[in-house]
């Protein structure tokens, strides 16, 4: 459990790099070992415009916005697939990302229980679907 507190603090920490004032997410992959493999927050592709005007208009700030799971993966310099591997995230993963970890060959997860707000706006029972099917870990952590 110290490492899980460790790694969701670092989690936090990183999603306060993100842009988006409404949702800042971080995320961490942490190899077998340990080691951190890859950080990832929120936000706009590189070199695309990140005027804070745009995080405003909610239709452009979602076409555009590369989830912190998904930026993390991009920016792992290990080469997939990734097993043993673990994901650590400030919220729940959408579907979406779970799928792409799921794929990267992600099969532990642990993330901050979900609110019941969470799981209805983020359709959570698709993603505790998906890790069930591929028999995932996951441990959801009473976390400040």
């Amino acid at each position: 459990m110290k490492w899980h507190n460790r790694f969701l603090d670092l989690a936090k920490v990183v999603a306060t790099w993100s842009k988006d004032p409404s949702t800042q997410c971080g995320a961490v992959i942490v190899r077998p070992d340990m080691s951190i493999a890859s950080l990832g927050f929120n936000g706009f592709p590189k070199k695309m415009d990140d005027d804070p005007q745009i995080y405003s208009i909610r239709d452009m700030k979602y076409d555009r916005v590369v989830h912190a799971e998904m930026n993390a993966l991009m920016f792992c310099r290990d080469p997939v697939p990734l097993h043993g591997y673990t994901l650590y995230t400030t919220a729940p993963c959408c579907s979406r990302c779970a799928i792409h970890m799921i794929q990267a060959s992600i099969r532990k997860f642990v993330w901050p229980r979900a609110t019941p707000e969470q799981q209805t706006r983020w359709g959570l029972d698709r993603t505790y679907q998906y890790l069930r099917e591929v028999d995932a870990s996951l441990v959801e952590m009473d976390h400040g």
